[in-house]
């Protein structure tokens, strides 16, 4: 498979254009594998490159429409990485919002150890030297519209929770969040008998999404998968369960999305806490999705991206953007 590891070097976020995109560019080639090239048109700018904190250096896209409605950042989900986003992505800038992606530690192209972290407040330090960095340079600006899938949920919950209602977020939107995971108790049982002898295990390929082309892309033609779970990434889930737990609730307006089908997270546990978190959220749950929100079969994402768009109208000022098909449909994607 292709390797995308000489993108690490660019140390910081640089304009695309016809130089950076030459026949055979790493990054061009990177932009075709994961089907972001057809978005970067129509006065549409990126910029890409590593925004270095004090621990990581985080690969980072910043999309920018002409006459942004607003910021948004999508927070991707464990074993992830932002060019699976293309869906998303697309969303967003038919709506006419700047969007910040960026690859976890340990995930992507970014640094750290594959799939893992000491500590979920590690997660939470990124998102915030991701936005501050944006900020003092002038490439973007809150208040922020916050989207995540699963792990990605997570932390933003987290970070909400933590700041109240300070304004920092006007909304977000949580795709499958995790809290706890499907079978937590067995599982956490498990771990306690075997995390202190085994460093990792073979990480399983389930199919969490009814799109099987993107389950096949997944397990055999993505470059920057995981193939490992580190039983530290799972101590520092169980300490962090209890503290989000502790959080106080607060009135951001927040979407919630739920697949009845997942069987990576525990949706109807889920629900239950962060319904009692976000006091002024909007629950939608549908019947056949699975996991993988943002990369499920067309259907039941158009459907529950319609969701999305409604919920980001409420809240943007009008559009003079019409929606269009840069992005390709699930099986062209991947």
């Amino acid at each position: 498979m292709t390797d995308f590891t000489s993108l690490e070097e660019i140390t910081t976020l640089l304009s695309v254009g016809p130089d950076t995109l030459g026949n055979g560019s790493p990054l061009a080639s990177y932009l075709a594998h994961y089907r972001l090239a057809k978005l970067h048109q129509d006065g549409i700018s990126l910029q890409v490159g590593n925004i270095t904190t004090a621990r990581f250096r985080l690969w980072t896209q910043v999309w920018t429409p002409p006459a942004p409605r607003g910021t948004a950042i999508i927070v991707h989900g464990y074993y992830d990485h932002l060019g699976l986003y293309c869906h998303l992505l697309k969303l967003l800038l038919d709506e006419g919002l700047q969007v910040v992606l960026w690859d976890l530690p340990g995930h992507g192209l970014s640094s750290g150890e594959r799939a893992d972290i000491d500590d979920f407040d590690d997660y939470i330090d990124c998102l915030k030297s991701i936005q501050q960095y944006l900020d003092s340079e002038g490439l973007a600006t809150g208040p922020w519209i916050g989207l995540g899938q699963s792990t990605g949920a997570a932390i933003l919950s987290t970070d909400a929770l933590t700041r109240g209602d300070d304004g920092h977020w006007s909304a977000l939107v949580l795709l499958a969040p995790l809290v706890r995971p499907m079978g937590w108790t067995r599982a956490a049982w498990v771990h306690s008998l075997v995390g202190p002898f085994i460093g990792s295990v073979p990480r399983r390929f389930r199919a969490n999404t009814n799109d099987a082309d993107f389950a096949t892309f997944l397990r055999e033609h993505d470059p920057l998968q995981p193939v490992r779970l580190p039983t530290s990434w799972v101590s520092a889930m169980r300490r962090w369960i209890p503290r989000l737990m502790e959080l106080p609730p607060n009135h951001i307006p927040t979407l919630i999305l739920q697949g009845d089908q997942d069987l990576t997270v525990d949706g109807n546990w889920n629900l239950r806490v962060l319904e009692k978190k976000f006091l002024n959220a909007r629950v939608h749950r549908h019947n056949d999705a699975r996991h993988h929100l943002v990369n499920e079969a067309a259907p039941i994402r158009d459907e529950l991206f319609k969701h999305v768009r409604d919920f980001l109208n409420e809240r943007l000022p009008p559009s003079n953007r019409n929606a269009n098909s840069r992005c390709s449909s699930a099986q062209d994607t991947h």
